[in-house]
């Protein structure tokens, strides 16, 4: 009876070692087949914002800029602030800066302050200043090694006729004349007043495909109105 008992006590302590040793292979063959799926970020959708753009012309650059620094509190309290200078390419005196606003109002007081204009005439502006407030719609902010740039600004019939137009040309179409896209912005004013802007990868095409017939017939279906406006420009850090 005794034999019986140690046998039967043997039995079940090996079912329980079984047991065990198949769970321990099972968490084992889990581990070994667990992927682990990467998490991917997603880009943040991009939100349209308003930008004032100026441009003038200055006596000596290093003091113009060093003048634009020093005004920075007085924009910031009108809810402006700097966002992009370039420096035009046949005269790099000519000055375009392209400042973010949160309110058009405010913007449009600033530029009419006084004390703005003692500001550009201490710092050399030697030519009546400009101002465009633009929306804008598209914009690519993406670090790119090119600091040229080509921004086209006309005047169209009809916004949504002209975007048709626009995006049937295609990216990769002006891509491969040397016109990277960058940004688009409608007047705030005037909606369909157009700027474009460009990074130039390679300025020959660039301009070959400016004064190109097939640019010009684009555009003459597309319902631009008038001469449109070219301007060249390198972007200072």
């Amino acid at each position: 009876m005794k034999r019986i008992h140690v046998i039967f006590t043997a039995t079940i302590l090996s079912l329980f070692a079984c047991n065990d040793s198949s769970k321990e292979k099972q968490e084992v063959q889990t581990s070994d087949t667990t992927v682990t799926t990467p998490v991917t970020e997603t880009a943040p959708a991009f939100v349209p914002f308003k930008v004032a753009m100026i441009q003038h012309h200055v006596m000596n650059f290093d003091k113009w800029k060093a003048g634009y620094v020093a005004h920075d509190s007085v924009r910031q309290a009108y809810g402006i602030s700097a966002y992009v200078i370039g420096r035009e390419l046949k005269d790099s005196n000519s000055v375009i800066v392209i400042d973010k606003m949160t309110d058009v109002q405010k913007a449009k007081e600033f530029s009419s302050l006084p004390n703005l204009k003692e500001a550009m005439k201490k710092a050399g502006v030697n030519s009546v200043p400009t101002f465009s407030y633009i929306d804008v719609v598209r914009n690519d902010d993406t670090k790119i090694d090119q600091k040229e740039r080509i921004m086209i600004v006309h005047k169209v019939k009809d916004y949504d006729t002209w975007l048709k137009a626009y995006d049937r040309e295609g990216k990769e179409t002006r891509a491969a004349n040397g016109l990277l896209d960058r940004g688009l912005g409608r007047g705030v004013d005037d909606p369909n007043m157009v700027y474009v802007v460009f990074a130039v990868t390679d300025m020959a095409k660039a301009k070959s495909r400016m004064s190109s017939a097939e640019l010009k017939g684009i555009m003459t279906e597309a319902g631009v109105e008038g001469i449109p406006k070219f301007y060249m420009y390198k972007l200072v850090d």
